[in-house]
């Protein structure tokens, strides 16, 4: 190279790369740093239908189970949403046993979000014989468990 090249030439000036890295870090804390005390957090609405560890909405859940506290429980998966009871005996009536299953399809609490399903059987003879179950039973039982979900939210929601 020619002294006239070499003094044609533009000096570059030297980089500090770990120092560029450095800055830039600082930098970004800080950043972070000043927006932490600005903005709030929102709360959590602890009453919210999506605040569960199981698979359906906790309140349908919680009153369905109460509301079948009286009977034998034979099955219950808070994941899948399903509790099935056991043959239960009124002793006031002996001759009759009801068996209950509870489907819970949804994480929100709506009415739609819970199914009922009801087999009765009646004692002819020494055996059990199915027997029809009406609508109402069902539906009353549904609505019992819907009130106590209802409830069992607002509770939380005021406490």
């Amino acid at each position: 190279m020619t002294m006239i090249a070499r003094a044609n030439r533009i000096p570059r000036p030297l980089v500090d790369r770990k120092a560029i890295v450095r800055a830039a870090v600082v930098g970004a804390m800080a950043l972070l740093a000043t927006g932490c005390g600005k903005k709030e957090r929102p709360k959590a609405d602890l009453a919210a239908s999506q605040v569960t560890t199981i698979g359906v909405n906790a309140y349908l859940w919680r009153a369905s189970l109460e509301a079948l506290s009286f009977m034998p429980l034979l099955q219950t998966d808070s994941n899948g949403g399903v509790i099935v009871t056991d043959w239960y005996a009124n002793p006031k009536n002996p001759g009759e046993r009801v068996k209950v299953t509870v489907s819970i399809t949804d994480q929100d609490l709506r009415a739609d979000a819970l199914r009922v399903a009801a087999s009765r059987q009646v004692s002819q003879s020494g055996q059990w014989v199915d027997a029809p179950v009406q609508a109402a039973t069902v539906q009353k039982l549904e609505d019992i468990i819907l009130t106590k979900a209802r409830d069992l939210r607002r509770g939380a929601i005021s406490g």
